[in-house]
């Protein structure tokens, strides 16, 4: 009972930082808070696997993905050019890197059985991580 109400508790607090985020009126601000929930998310979900809880990791699993979507439409809302204006960007670039490895580290830990709940996950932050990269290294096309 109180695992469940311990879990139920951490789950609220990184929900309530992705609210936090959603209502930074900076955009690039905003960006930072949602991959600092993302990392938040990240944490708990392990923390939930080892207590055996998956159905928590799937909802901190959705939430990770979440929080880099809202940093990602974020940053390109901001309609700046990375390659004109890179700190937020790079920065953003930085912390989807590291979480992809925090969450491949994770996938191979966790059963076989259980590997899908971060497939989708991986497959998507790896997208925003190599969009973030390109938008870097080349700019916009005018």
């Amino acid at each position: 009972m109180a695992a469940l109400a311990a879990g139920l508790a951490l789950a609220g607090s990184s929900r309530a930082d992705l609210t936090r985020a959603l209502k930074e009126p900076n955009l690039e601000k905003r960006s930072q808070l949602a991959l600092e929930n993302a990392s938040a998310a990240y944490k708990a979900a392990r923390t939930a696997y080892e207590k055996g809880e998956n159905e928590q990791v799937s909802l901190l699993a959705a939430e990770i993905l979440e929080s880099v979507e809202l940093a990602n439409t974020s940053l390109t809302q901001t309609g700046k050019n990375p390659r004109r204006s890179p700190k937020w960007f790079k920065k953003a670039e930085i912390d989807t890197r590291e979480l992809l490895k925090r969450l491949d580290g994770f996938e191979h830990e966790m059963g076989f059985n259980d590997r899908p709940m971060l497939e989708k996950v991986k497959a998507r932050v790896q997208q925003i991580h190599d969009e973030l990269l390109v938008g870097l290294m080349e700019g916009r096309r005018k």
